[in-house]
């Protein structure tokens, strides 16, 4: 699954969207995020995006209130915690990071 993390504001609080996604690793799950069914065309990786947390299987707990915490150290630099249980997978994927594989994907398979 994968967690959208966002600043609307552009100065904290930030909100978390959850969503299930495929993939066999982390990357396959946020290239699904991006490209899948509401990527690329729907998918709008906005200039308000912190970054994306890839989390292996599907938990409730995670889909209603993800355990991410998230503290603005200055413009553009955020510090965010995943609480996660021991055994518990989390890959987190800076804006930068989904930027760059969005910009790959849409080379590789243009619409």
């Amino acid at each position: 699954m994968a967690v959208t993390i966002n600043d609307p504001a552009g100065s904290g609080p930030c909100d978390l969207s959850a969503t299930s996604v495929r993939g066999d690793n982390p990357t396959e799950a946020l290239a699904d995020l991006l490209m899948g069914p509401g990527g690329a065309g729907g998918f709008i990786v906005h200039p308000t995006l912190v970054g994306v947390a890839i989390r292996a299987g599907i938990d409730i707990r995670w889909m209603t209130q993800p355990p991410i915490a998230v503290e603005r150290k200055s413009p553009g630099n955020w510090e965010v915690t995943v609480g996660k249980e021991e055994g518990e997978e989390v890959t987190l994927f800076s804006a930068d990071d989904a930027r760059e594989l969005l910009t790959r994907l849409r080379a590789e398979y243009p619409t």
